[in-house]
C-alpha cells in the first residue's frame, strides 16, 4: 500500500528481456534507505518487488523482475534506458497519510491530452479509457504514474487535475509532454462502492 506521495525520481539503468519475464534496473537515492530485497516499491505507480538492492558504484538502486503481464498492461513497456520514473516506498504503520490509499495495481494507461502552465501552476488533462470513467468523481482522488492527485474536472472521456510547481519538479511530470502515456489507478474506496452497487 502506498500514499501517492512520490519520494524521488529514478532513471532506468538497464532493461533485460527473458522468457516470460523482464528484468528492470532502476537507479535510486533517497528510497534506498532501509529498503531490502523483497520490499515493495511503486515505480510509476506500479507496485514491484525488489529482487536486488545495489548501494555501491554508479548503479545505485533496485532490480525488479516483472511478469510480462505487468509489462504489457502498464506504461513500463514504453520505458527506455534513461527514462525518468517516480519512486515511492511502501507505506509504513505510523506514517502520516498525506495522499490517499494507492495499491500500486494499475487499472489502465491514459494519455496526456493537454499539459500547460497556467499562472504559477500547471494544468494536466488526461484522456482515460471509458471503462474507468465510473471510478472518477470531481474532487476525488486519482493516481497518475503513482502521484496522488485531486480531480478538478471530469470530461466524458477524461479528467483535469492541477499541478503545483513542487509536484512537477519532484516527479517525472517535469519530463512529460502531450501524447505521453501515464499509468492510472482509480480510488480503491470507489472500487468497493461500485462493486457493491453492481451486485
Amino acid at each position: 500500500m502506498f500514499t501517492g506521495l512520490v519520494e524521488e525520481t529514478g532513471r532506468i539503468d538497464a532493461i533485460e528481456y527473458g522468457s516470460g519475464v523482464v528484468n528492470l534496473m532502476v537507479t535510486a537515492d533517497a528510497s534506498l534507505s532501509g529498503t531490502k530485497k523483497g520490499d515493495s516499491i511503486a515505480v510509476n505507480g506500479c507496485c514491484l518487488t525488489v529482487t536486488k538492492v545495489v548501494r555501491r558504484g554508479k548503479s545505485r538502486g533496485f532490480k525488479f523482475n516483472l511478469l510480462r503481464e505487468t509489462w504489457d498492461v502498464t506504461n513500463l513497456r514504453l520505458l527506455r534506458c534513461g527514462s525518468v520514473v517516480n519512486l515511492e516506498r511502501a507505506l509504513a504503520f505510523g506514517q502520516r497519510l498525506g495522499g490517499h490509499f494507492v495499491t500500486g495495481h494499475v487499472d489502465s494507461v491514459g494519455t496526456i491530452r493537454k499539459w500547460e502552465k497556467q499562472g504559477k501552476d500547471w494544468l494536466l488533462d488526461v484522456d482515460a479509457p471509458e471503462s474507468l470513467m465510473s471510478g472518477f468523481v470531481p474532487k476525488g482522488s486519482v493516481a497518475v504514474d503513482g502521484i496522488s492527485l485531486t480531480i478538478a474536472r471530469l470530461r466524458k472521456r477524461g479528467f483535469v487535475v492541477w499541478i503545483i510547481p513542487h509536484t512537477r519538479q519532484l516527479t517525472n511530470l517535469r519530463t512529460r509532454k502531450v501524447g505521453d502515456p501515464v499509468n492510472l489507478e482509480t480510488d480503491i474506496l470507489g472500487k468497493y462502492v461500485l462493486r457493491y452497487l453492481g451486485r
